[in-house]
């Protein structure tokens, strides 16, 4: 616990939310009575007639050191925007000090003050915070592990805007990433709403397609709202929600079943598909982190890739395929289970590895040959306590993947899957066995 936590002090420390409308006659009164007012520089301007000292609230921890020696002097008053305790610093501050030594005091947020501006319910949506996310490091599919998959999660998602991570930055990785896996209806169906400067006399509301935000630019100050499936969008008139052009998108994301899907849902060539039974181990075996990267080699249609996006929305799954044929099924199919998590990576293991970022976990399905060079890179990059899954077809997978984990340092472990289905009459269809052979690190 830190040790401010357990300091005996004669202040309080006043957390007062700023609405649109700037303090009140109340808050003004509350603030009065401190020796030490922290803000930004923007609220500067609402306490200038106070006799308290004024520090800026940036940098945080500087902010949070020197209100930790005064507040034994009196109260401190903190100006945050909206409400402290929702994306605010309310969460750092009870990370500083006992919950008896803060007091909130929250206005209006700007996700309220969005919505209501737009005309459009709320409480049905997702929220996202980007604040404080590295520049280099958002919404790029491999920077920012299962992010893109988040902001499409749903219908209606909210999302907390930063200067680097824009509206427009935002909406052309969204338009780039739906381009690559071809989810034309999707990104046709999609409309951003984008609520700028709130409460100020710069408040501009701003609606448009993936295309149309892309294009413009936006103050540091704003939220986004990013929809699925709209009829019409007038920032002036309100929302009006629609059925999407892909008619299965919002029905899939409520109705599929987070593990189970069968062979013939997916699409795929010439059963170059890992059996139902068979993915159903191999997940199993891959213990799935919540997030982190999953990267699936040898991916054909994507079938172990597509449920462990059900399984684990966190992870960043690139899944690497040489085939054009095979590439086109697993579009097909990320598309076809809004497994947007997935990303397709043409070529082959191990020369484009060292384009993806490190892996938590890695699923070998297919070598071309290079086992031993996969094996050798994968376990290289691998995270501490990660793990390597090789599905063992042939003979000579069988018998080189364990030596090969082995002498890579990663401790294996080996089960035999083999799947015998019965028909109701009795009717028997035998499959080989496979050997699913796990190296974890």
């Amino acid at each position: 616990m830190n040790q401010d936590k357990t300091a005996n002090s004669t202040g309080r420390i006043l957390v007062i939310g700023v609405g649109p409308n700037g303090l009140g006659a109340e808050q003004r009164a509350t603030l009065a009575g401190c020796r030490l007012l922290v803000a930004a520089q923007r609220y500067r301007e609402l306490v200038a007639e106070s006799a308290a000292q004024w520090i800026p609230i940036a940098p945080l921890d500087q902010a949070l050191a020197t209100m930790a020696r005064r507040l034994p002097e009196g109260d401190i008053g903190v100006l945050a925007g909206g409400d402290p305790l929702f994306f605010g610093i309310g969460r750092r501050l009870l990370e500083r000090f006992t919950p008896e030594q803060l007091e909130f005091r929250p206005a209006p947020t700007a996700v309220q003050l969005a919505c209501a501006r737009f005309r459009l319910p709320w409480d049905d949506a997702r929220l996202i915070s980007l604040h404080g996310r590295e520049s280099n490091a958002a919404l790029d599919p491999l920077a920012g592990p299962g992010l893109t998959a988040r902001l499409l999660a749903g219908p209606k998602t909210v999302v907390l805007t930063d200067r680097h991570w824009s509206p427009d930055r935002i909406a052309a990785t969204l338009q780039s990433y739906l381009a690559t896996v071809g989810a034309t209806g999707v990104a046709a169906s999609i409309r951003l709403l984008v609520a700028e400067n709130l409460g100020t006399a710069e408040e501009r509301l701003t609606s448009g397609r993936l295309t149309e935000i892309a294009d413009r630019r936006f103050a540091p100050l704003n939220v986004l709202i990013i929809l699925i499936g709209v009829r019409s969008c007038n920032a002036t008139k309100g929302v009006e929600l629609a059925v999407t052009p892909e008619p299965n998108f919002v029905a899939l994301q409520d109705l599929t079943p987070i593990i189970g899907l069968r062979e013939g849902e997916f699409a795929h060539q010439r059963g170059m598909i890992t059996k139902d039974e068979v993915r159903a181990v191999t997940l199993h075996k891959l213990a799935l982190p919540p997030h982190g990267v999953l990267w699936d080699l040898g991916a054909a249609s994507g079938s172990v890739s597509i449920e462990a996006a059900r399984l684990a929305p966190g992870l960043l799954i690139c899944a690497v395929e040489k085939q054009e044929e095979r590439l086109s099924d697993l579009r097909a199919n990320i598309v076809k289970f809004t497994a947007f998590s997935v990303l397709p990576v043409a070529g082959e293991a191990p020369a484009v590895l060292s384009g993806l970022p490190d892996p938590d976990r890695i699923f070998i399905g297919g070598s071309g040959g290079r086992l031993a060079e996969i094996i050798s890179t994968g376990s290289t990059r691998l995270a501490p306590g990660g793990r390597m899954v090789i599905n063992g077809v042939t003979a000579a997978t069988r018998e080189q993947a364990p030596r090969l984990l082995q002498a890579a340092g990663l401790t294996v472990e080996i089960s035999e899957v083999t799947v015998r289905r019965l028909s109701a009459d009795g009717r028997a269809l035998n499959f080989n066995p496979i050997s699913i052979i796990t190296g974890s690190k």
